[in-house]
């Protein structure tokens, strides 16, 4: 196990961090188990965003409650807000939700845009604002866009960037680790997994192992995913010629025009669950196919037909993939799948 410094920020936590989105679909009290247990496990880092419905509620009652001390984790969350009234609100609520007097590393969710002092918003001087008041003691953000992040990130206005990084990223997108390391920036590895694409773990995690700065965030919904990543801390998996032969298997197969799952595109306007069914011919040959094939969702891939190609999911898509024509791919794969012309797992 290593540990790993975010930067000027000098927070330093071991190399596995906690992403606590999935956990608010799983009850309170296996929530606060599952926080737990990772906590007495190793991890220190827990990542969370007012945007997870009780994401936040299950950290506060897991950590809030006396059952660690405050200064033993550290705590991220974000908030969306487009303007001031909007982030105190979310920061205020933050704070209750986490049963905490301060945030570790506040960020601005899903950056349509690098916030700056005087462009109109407001936003970068709240955060100033709250990290003066001592209510957040560094200030982040999060973005999907590689031009958004590489101006995060050049600014110097920012201590940590959160991106997706796995091993299916770009030359370019692994950059913004190096690009980070030379500003003294943190860097916060989310999706890391890519959306469920990715089932290799021990591949996931020797690729971002790689990278010194860089706190993987794993999203955890089930012990027996904890228990992964917990074992990991003892025995870290590194890039061995196995390894990279593995992912260059899957890089060839995987890179490309393909849907990470993201949901940013929703909602979609006739009601298509697109940020399942635009990765459907993946997934249907990268997980048990039958739960993808029952009644459920060929109803739900049927809504593609519905598709009016109004472009509002494309204007959200943070990879601008070309969203209705991938759709109608994936229908077509879906009906060559169920008519048996097409093997799946």
């Amino acid at each position: 196990m290593k540990d790993i410094v975010l930067g000027k920020t000098g927070i330093k936590v071991p190399q596995n961090g906690f992403g606590a989105l999935p956990i608010q679909r799983v009850s309170i009290d296996e929530a606060v188990r599952i926080l737990r247990k990772a906590y007495d496990g190793g991890m220190r880092f827990f990542d969370t965003a007012r945007a997870y419905s009780d994401s936040e509620i299950k950290l506060g009652e897991a950590f809030g409650t006396g059952y660690v001390k405050r200064e033993d984790i550290i705590i991220a969350t974000k908030t969306a807000a487009k303007t001031p009234e909007e982030f105190w609100k979310d920061l205020d609520t933050s704070l209750t939700n986490l049963k905490t007097d301060y945030i570790d590393i506040y960020q601005l969710h899903m950056m349509p845009q690098c916030f700056k002092p005087g462009d109109g918003t407001g936003l970068y001087e709240c955060l100033v604002e709250a990290k003066r008041q001592g209510k957040i003691r560094h200030i982040g953000g999060t973005a999907h866009k590689l031009g958004v992040a590489k101006e995060i990130i050049e600014s110097g206005l920012y201590e940590t960037l959160q991106y997706p990084m796995s091993y299916l990223a770009t030359d370019k997108e692994v950059e913004l680790i190096h690009l980070c390391n030379s500003h003294d920036m943190g860097f916060i590895s989310m999706k890391g997994l890519a959306g469920g694409l990715i089932t290799n773990s021990k591949a996931a995690m020797a690729f971002i192992s790689q990278f010194d700065g860089a706190v993987p965030i794993w999203g955890i919904q089930r012990e027996s995913e904890l228990d992964e990543w917990l074992a990991f801390m003892d025995s870290t998996p590194t890039m061995d010629d196995s390894i990279k032969a593995f992912i260059e298997k899957e890089r060839k197969e995987l890179m490309g025009d393909f849907c990470r799952g993201c949901g940013y595109c929703m909602p979609c306007t006739v009601g298509i669950q697109i940020n399942q069914c635009n990765r459907m011919s993946l997934m249907l040959r990268r997980a048990p196919s039958a739960s993808w094939l029952n009644e459920y969702w060929q109803a739900e891939m049927e809504k593609i037909n519905d598709c009016i190609e109004c472009g509002k999911c494309m204007t959200h898509c943070p990879y601008e993939l070309q969203i209705p024509t991938l759709l109608r791919k994936n229908l077509e794969d879906y009906h060559e799948v169920l008519a048996g012309n097409r093997k799946v797992q």
